[in-house]
């Protein structure tokens, strides 16, 4: 019998996506929920609140994107190593923030071109942490109450950085000001990152000596009654080994309706285009392009929405992509090219882990092959290119050269076609950008005269 898709599932593969854009190893939100609900479930919660608790753990990191580009101007360094360095470190301590910074600003610096690059990212103002904090929760905030969640899942989002003793950030909230929730998924999401990364022992430590001032005392109580629960740890362990498991969770979340979906799909190509300054509306851009083309060819409504949804998500996988990297102004090296072209396998990989998703993933997955082969990631031929493939490409090749990048401005329509009819026949489908043309033909005119 079909089980159908609920909002646990689409969720948790999507949070995957999530993890790689905070540094950190896939199924970091998953591992999250699983020490949110046990505390929960210590808590006596009802199960509303559990569903909460849970959606909130695979949401709390989905404004994360939002801030990626002002973490790397303001360090000067690899996004995801910082901020998956930053999560081991008690940053609301002063003399240990200032000692992360000069660490991991501009690798290879000294420590005068430092403090320079410091004094002109941050103007001198101690409260970039606050800045960039604040840019992720109110953003993933937004994304919760967007999809159609509670506010109780936005706050717990929102708040996920405030301390107990008020030194958190951004708002400098404390004791039971935090909403319970948020107080959770602070420990609970510190808890996972130092038993992943140290152990169990180094975890406790970690709690042991920030309760009262990370975290709420009673939380730290609560979740040192299960320290010594073998079976709980060492299903967190193969989780943490494996993760693409499906952990014994109960699925507390209501089958989602296609409307559903779609809002879903839109949240996270808002995650996707908020990663770099120069793909703003990218994703969404690319779907109505695509869009254009299905109906232009007499698609019905669902196989429209096909399109649609894997518009949206084509690019997920680049949220593994370093912002050094997207912002680069300069050409890519060859390392820095490698991981560029790793993103389709990501999109690919992230999506497969939705049961309904599979053909999703696979047209999501080839968006950068070629009709000669030439392409990425997997080097697909003609014969191995479905229509919506061929679709998808020539849609994102078209936003592309038409929006501005890192190393050129917006290009006319007119040497955005050309260059595409170059391309035709090797690259492209030459059918499918004459029907583009068409479909741009008043623009490209406009723009010429």
């Amino acid at each position: 019998m079909h089980t159908p898709l609920t909002f646990a599932e689409i969720l948790s593969a999507l949070s995957h996506a999530l993890d790689i854009t905070e540094g950190q190893p896939r199924g970091h939100a998953v591992r999250t929920a699983y020490l949110a609900l046990r505390i929960g479930k210590e808590l006596q919660l009802p199960d509303t609140d559990m569903c909460d608790l849970y959606i909130a753990s695979l949401l709390k990191d989905a404004g994360c994107s939002s801030n990626a580009v002002r973490v790397y101007k303001v360090f000067a360094a690899d996004d995801l190593l910082t901020k998956r360095s930053v999560k081991l470190v008690n940053w609301s301590n002063p003399l240990e923030s200032l000692r992360f910074a000069l660490e991991h600003m501009m690798p290879g610096a000294n420590i005068f071109q430092k403090i320079a690059h410091a004094l002109k990212e941050t103007r001198g103002s101690v409260g970039v942490m606050d800045e960039v904090t604040q840019a992720r929760c109110t953003r993933g905030a937004m994304i919760a109450r967007y999809i159609g969640f509670t506010e109780q899942v936005a706050k717990a989002i929102e708040y996920l950085d405030e301390h107990w003793d008020g030194k958190g950030s951004p708002y400098k909230l404390k004791r039971e000001q935090i909403p319970l929730y948020a107080r959770v998924l602070c420990m609970c999401q510190t808890m996972e990152v130092f038993a992943a990364t140290f152990g169990v022992d180094a975890a406790y430590e970690m709690l042991h000596q920030r309760r009262g001032k990370w975290f709420d005392p009673e939380l730290v109580r609560v979740a040192e009654s299960f320290r010594d629960d073998r079976a709980f740890w060492a299903l967190h362990a193969e989780m943490l080994h494996n993760p693409d498991m499906a952990p014994p969770m109960p699925d507390l979340t209501r089958q989602v309706l296609p409307s559903d979906i779609d809002r879903v799909c839109e949240a996270f190509a808002m995650i996707v285009d908020a990663k770099s300054s120069f793909t703003a509306e990218h994703s969404r851009r690319v779907a109505h392009y695509a869009v254009q083309l299905a109906e232009a060819l007499g698609w019905d409504a669902e196989r429209v929405n096909f399109i649609y949804r894997t518009g949206l998500l084509h690019d997920i996988g680049k949220l593994g992509v370093s912002n050094a990297i997207l912002e680069k102004p300069g050409k890519l090296t060859d390392d820095e090219f490698a991981a560029v072209r790793a993103h389709p396998r990501y999109t690919f990989e992230i999506l497969r882990r939705i049961r309904s998703f599979a053909q999703l993933a696979e047209v999501a997955g080839a968006h950068h092959e070629r009709l000669d082969g030439r392409g990425y990631w997997q080097g697909r031929t003609a014969e191995q290119l479905t229509l919506e493939m061929r679709i998808l490409a020539v849609a994102d090749v078209f936003d592309a050269l038409s929006a501005e990048r890192p190393y050129r401005p917006a290009l006319p329509l007119e040497q955005v076609f050309e260059i595409m009819e170059r391309d035709s026949g090797t690259a492209l489908d030459g059918e499918l950008v004459q029907l583009l043309k068409s479909l741009h033909a008043g623009v490209a005119h406009a723009q010429a005269a």
